[in-house]
């Protein structure tokens, strides 16, 4: 691995220190910006960029209704599924193992 820059800095007595400016730019951070540490077998750290997550409003705000119900009612926002519906739930999917982190297979579309 070749590289393309080197910057030096110094850790304070708080374990704290300053990304230098040229790193921050490489990596397309800024103020607020997210950082990951990366310590290998070898003792080399690696810098990256955290990549946030796109937020969508729509379910944000679902997410924060749904939050605020369960402070508001905390005993009834959240039930047990009826065993009938339970029940129909394993019928449907049988003894199916899904990994939820496996690439999809062809297109992918939503339907209106």
């Amino acid at each position: 691995m070749g590289t393309l820059l080197k910057e030096e800095c110094t850790i304070t007595a708080n374990g704290q220190t300053t990304v230098p400016k040229s790193v921050r730019q490489a990596l397309g951070v800024d103020y607020g910006g997210r950082i990951a540490f990366f310590v290998d077998n070898q003792h080399r750290v690696h810098v990256e960029k955290v990549m946030e997550e796109a937020s969508d409003p729509v379910v944000d705000r679902f997410l924060a209704f749904l939050a605020q119900d369960m402070r508001k009612h905390p005993g009834t926002s959240i039930a047990a599924l009826p065993a009938s519906l339970r029940d129909r739930m394993a019928a449907l999917v049988g003894d199916m193992d899904a990994d939820l982190d496996a690439e999809i297979d062809g297109d992918v579309a939503l339907q209106p």
